[in-house]
């Protein structure tokens, strides 16, 4: 029973600590990427959105899905507002809204009836949190790799959200956010698509 006790405890502490390095190992990247972003113009921005959009509509799980979680961009982040606004006719696109240490979300109606939320981020101000499944989420992110793994800002919202949950994961993002590999966590979750102007990972 001691030993059991004590084995548990040490794979607990070498977990633990091995995250923390991972999340070092994770800040070297967002700095990086950051950096990168500093020499973007928002020409740039529309035309990588532009190309990553055009894979995206000709996907099947795309024009099948009823549901598609999505994200409200802000200014460094692939922009998503014309996308939402166009798609918001012919689907139900759903949006973050964070509450305390988690992410609910709720659909999208307008953008005048979005407000600011935690993060300066914009969200939906009012309605019901969407409690059914999704069909796809599109996935904002610092960084992703080739094995489709995801570094995000650090505050785990999504990884909190998909525990548990058997739902379609697409991360965009410019090309210059696709690394060859990247540190994980033991609590990290992987993307099963990721999508770049250039590239697309399976």
């Amino acid at each position: 029973m001691r030993k059991n006790l004590f084995s548990a405890f040490k794979s607990l502490f070498i977990r633990s600590f091995d995250d923390e390095l991972t999340d070092s190992r994770k800040n070297i990247v967002r700095a990086e990427v950051k950096a990168k972003k500093q020499n973007i113009t928002d020409a740039y921005k529309t035309e990588q959105a532009n190309a990553v959009y055009t894979k995206i509509e000709q996907m099947p799980e795309f024009k099948e899905a009823k549901t598609v979680l999505m994200y409200w961009s802000v200014s460094d982040e692939l922009p998503t507002h014309p996308f939402i606004k166009k798609w918001s006719i012919a689907k139900t696109i759903l949006l973050p809204v964070v509450k305390g240490q988690h992410m609910t979300i709720r659909p999208f109606v307008s953008e005048e009836m979005l407000t600011q939320g935690d993060f300066k981020i914009m969200e939906p101000k009012s309605g019901n949190d969407y409690l059914k499944t999704v069909d796809l989420v599109i996935v904002p992110g610092v960084a992703f790799d080739r094995k489709k793994k995801r570094i995000g800002r650090g505050k785990g919202y999504y990884d909190k959200y998909f525990k548990n949950k058997r739902i379609k994961k697409w991360g965009i993002g410019f090309d210059f956010q696709l690394y060859e590999s990247l540190p994980a966590a033991s609590y990290d979750i992987n993307m099963d698509r990721i999508i770049t102007p250039s590239e697309t990972i399976w």
